[in-house]
């Protein structure tokens, strides 16, 4: 087993946002690849349990556009070289059913390093007022 070095707060930062930037692209190959083989998901939809194929076809299939994002109050905690938690809040402005409208929210992702690298594993988007 290789023994991998502890995660910068910068690594998993650039992670995160890498995933944001997929799903801005609608890019659907990359957020399957950067999504763990089953991910957990929570938020205004409930508990979601979704394969890493459906993330992407969601990415691709969805009837809304993520204009932009910026990340505030990030936080990250490693626990262990292969483990990384990052919470943060979030600014976007997106258009659902062709209605534009910015949204604030409480973010927060389970990152796993694994044989195919970094993996989110469960994601959770609490709304704020």
């Amino acid at each position: 087993m290789n023994a991998h070095a502890m995660p910068t707060k910068d690594e998993i930062v650039a992670l995160e946002k890498s995933y944001w930037d997929a799903i801005k692209a609608k890019d659907g190959r990359r957020t399957s690849e950067l999504s763990g083989k089953t991910a957990l998901v929570t938020g205004t939809q409930g508990v979601m349990r979704i394969e890493k194929e459906k993330m992407g076809k969601m990415t691709e299939e969805g009837k809304w556009i993520l204009e932009s994002y910026v990340l505030e109050d990030v936080e990250v905690s490693t626990p262990s070289p292969d483990i990384a938690l990052i919470a943060y809040t979030v600014r976007q402005s997106v258009t659902m059913d062709g209605k534009s409208q910015d949204m604030r929210a409480a973010d927060s992702s389970v990152w796993i390093r694994g044989s195919n690298g970094w993996e989110c594993h469960a994601h959770s988007e609490t709304l704020l007022n």
